[in-house]
C-alpha cells in the first residue's frame, strides 16, 4: 500500500504547518540543523472519558517517511515567500539544504493495535533537530485521528458484545482524506466491513451494503422493489423495510424471502433505519420466526453509537447486526484526541544527552524528559501496569516503583519477579531505513483484540472505567522534579529570589 503514491502523486512534505518551516529555517541560520533531538508524540487524556486508546496509524507514517522529500514544485512555490518586509523569505541556501536533506532518523513507536495510555510514548522519533520538527505535524496529523476512530470503533464493538458491526460512515465523514483513514481505523478497531469501496480496494477491507431509501421509491411498490432487488441479488438479498410502513415492509421482506427459497436462495435478512429500533427489531424478530426464518438477520442504522447500543441492548432488543456511520467516523462525541509532540533531549557539543523540561501552570502539561521508553507488565495474560523510564537508567532487579507523573502520591510497587515485561516500543526506522515488518491490516484488527483481552473488564467499562496504573519509573520522576526546580529557579532570572 503506498498512500502518498495512489491519493497524492507525489511529496507530502509541505502538509505541515507553516511555522515548522520557519523553525526549520532558523535552525539551519543558526547551524543547530543537524543537532541531534529526541522528541515524543503522546497524548494526555484518553478520549469520550474511556479508560483506554487504540493506537493506529503506524502504516500511514511508514508510509510518509519512506516518500519524504521536498519535491521541486514544494522548493519553488517555498521560493515564492516573502517576508513582512517584501523580501524573500527563505535564502536559497537553506532551499538547496531541503532539496538534498535525505530522511535519517530514527523511529520507535508502539505497534499499530496496541492498547496505549495517556503519558506514554507512541512514538519516539530521534534524529537531525530539523527532521524531527519537520515530522510534527504530519505525525500528529496521522495518529491523533486514526487513534481517535480506532478508539471509538472498538468501543462501539464491546457494546455490541461480539455482533457484528459494519462501517457506514463515508458520506458523511471529514472529507474524501477522513473518509479513507476513518474506514481503515474503524476496521482495525473492530468493524467487521466498510460501505466504502475505495478504502476496500486500497487497504482489503471486506465492503458490505444494501440498497437505500431511493431503491424502494424508484418503484411502484415495495413489493416490486424487494422483488426486482432478489432477482439482482438472490444470495444477499437484506431488505430495508422502513420506507413506508415498518410492519408491512417486514411483511413484504418475508413474501420475498418465500420466493427466494422456493428457488432454493436464503434472504439474509432486514434492515431497520428508523423509529423504536428497539421495538420494531422485536417485532420484526416474531414476525421473521413465525414465518420460518428464524436465521434472518436484523440489521439497525440511524446514527448509532455504544451509547445507543448499550441502551438497546438493555431494552432487550432484536437486532443482531449493527451499522454505525456518522457517530464512528467523526468520533461524533469528541472530535480530537489530542495528542502532543514534545522535545525530550538534545545532545550536546560533546555527545551527551542533555534532558529538557517545558513548564507549565497545569501539572498535566509538564512534559517527560530524556530519552525514556515504556515497559508494560502482565500477570496471567493480564496487563496491569505501564512503566516510562529512562532507556539507559540501571533498574531495580528486584523491584521497581511507578509514580503517576500527574499526581505523585499515587505510587505502585512492581516485583518483577512476579510479572511477564514487553517493552513497547519497537524500532521502526534505523538511520532513515525501514526496518520493521508491518503487519496486515487483518493482523491489525487481531491484534487489537488481543490487547483488550488483556485488559482488565473494569478498564473497558464505557461510563467511569477503572484507572489503569502508568507511572514514572522513581529516577526519571526525581529527574523530572529536578528539572522543574531548576527550570524554576531561573525562569526570569528572579524565581530564586522569591
Amino acid at each position: 500500500m503506498k498512500i502518498t503514491k495512489d491519493l497524492y502523486q507525489g511529496s507530502l512534505a509541505l502538509l505541515t504547518d507553516f511555522y515548522q518551516l520557519t523553525m526549520a529555517y532558523a535552525y539551519w541560520k543558526s547551524g543547530k540543523a543537524e543537532q541531534e533531538a529526541v522528541f515524543n508524540l503522546f497524548f494526555r487524556k484518553h478520549p469520550f472519558q474511556g479508560g483506554f486508546t487504540v493506537a493506529a496509524g503506524l502504516d500511514y507514517i511508514v508510509d510518509y517517511c519512506n516518500n519524504f522529500k521536498f519535491s521541486e514544485e514544494d522548493l519553488s512555490y517555498l521560493a515564492t515567500m516573502k517576508g513582512k518586509d517584501d523580501q524573500v523569505l527563505f535564502e536559497t541556501g537553506f532551499l538547496d539544504y531541503l532539496r538534498k536533506m535525505k530522511f535519517s532518523c530514527d523511529i520507535d513507536a508502539v505497534e499499530e493495535g496496541t492498547v496505549v495510555f495517556p503519558n506514554t510514548p507512541l512514538i519516539r522519533v530521534k534524529g537531525p533537530l530539523i527532521q524531527c520538527q519537520l515530522l510534527e505535524t504530519p505525525l500528529l496529523n496521522i495518529i491523533n485521528f486514526q487513534s481517535l476512530i480506532a478508539t471509538k470503533a472498538a468501543r462501539i464493538n464491546l457494546a455490541a458484545q461480539g455482533e457484528p458491526v459494519l462501517e457506514f460512515g463515508l458520506r458523511r465523514a471529514q472529507g474524501i482524506d477522513g473518509g479513507l483513514a476513518a474506514s481503515r481505523a474503524a476496521y482495525i478497531g473492530g468493524c467487521t466491513s466498510t460501505s466504502n469501496v475505495m478504502a476496500g480496494k486500497l487497504f482489503g477491507i471486506p465492503v458490505s451494503g444494501t440498497h437505500a431509501h431511493s431503491w424502494i421509491m424508484s418503484f411502484e411498490t415495495e413489493m416490486e422493489a424487494f422483488e426486482a432487488y432478489a432477482d439482482a441479488f438472490p444470495d444477499q438479498s437484506i431488505f430495508l423495510v422502513d420506507t413506508y410502513d415498518t410492519v408491512n415492509g417486514i411483511k413484504n421482506a418475508i413474501k420475498v424471502g418465500k420466493a427466494l427459497r422456493s428457488k432454493g436462495k436464503e434472504m439474509v435478512g432486514i434492515r431497520i433505519d428508523s423509529g423504536d429500533l428497539a421495538y420494531f427489531s422485536n417485532v420484526a424478530r416474531e414476525m421473521l420466526d413465525e414465518a420460518g426464518f428464524p436465521d434472518a438477520k436484523i440489521v439497525a442504522s440511524n446514527d448509532l453509537d455504544e451509547n445507543i447500543i448499550t441502551s438497546l441492548k438493555g431494552q432487550e432488543s432484536s437486532i443482531n447486526v449493527w451499522g454505525v456511520g456518522t457517530k464512528l467516523v467523526t468520533a461524533f462525541d469528541q472530535p480530537a484526541l489530542g495528542g502532543v509532540y514534545k522535545l525530550s533531549a538534545i545532545r550536546d557539543e560533546k555527545g551527551t544527552w542533555v534532558p529538557k523540561i517545558k513548564l507549565s501552570q497545569q501539572s498535566i502539561k509538564i512534559n517527560i524528559p530524556g530519552l525514556h521508553t515504556v515497559k508494560r507488565f502482565f500477570s496471567k495474560g493480564k496487563a496491569v501496569a505501564d512503566m516510562i523510564y529512562l532507556e539507559d537508567q540501571e533498574l531495580n532487579p528486584q523491584a521497581a516503583l511507578i509514580i503517576d507523573p500527574n499526581d505523585p502520591t499515587r505510587r505502585k510497587r512492581m516485583m518483577p519477579a512476579f510479572y511477564q515485561e514487553e517493552i513497547l516500543l519497537k524500532p521502526i526506522f534505523t538511520k532513515g531505513k525501514l526496518t520493521y515488518k508491518l503487519p496486515t491490516i487483518s493482523q491489525i484488527r487481531d491484534r487489537v483484540q488481543n490487547q483488550l483481552e488483556s485488559l482488565d473488564k473494569t478498564h473497558k467499562r464505557l461510563v467511569n472505567p477503572h484507572l489503569y496504573p502508568i507511572g514514572l519509573e522513581e529516577n526519571l520522576h526525581q529527574l523530572r522534579m529536578e528539572l522543574v526546580m531548576k527550570a524554576k529557579q531561573v525562569d526570569n532570572g528572579n524565581e530564586s529570589e522569591k
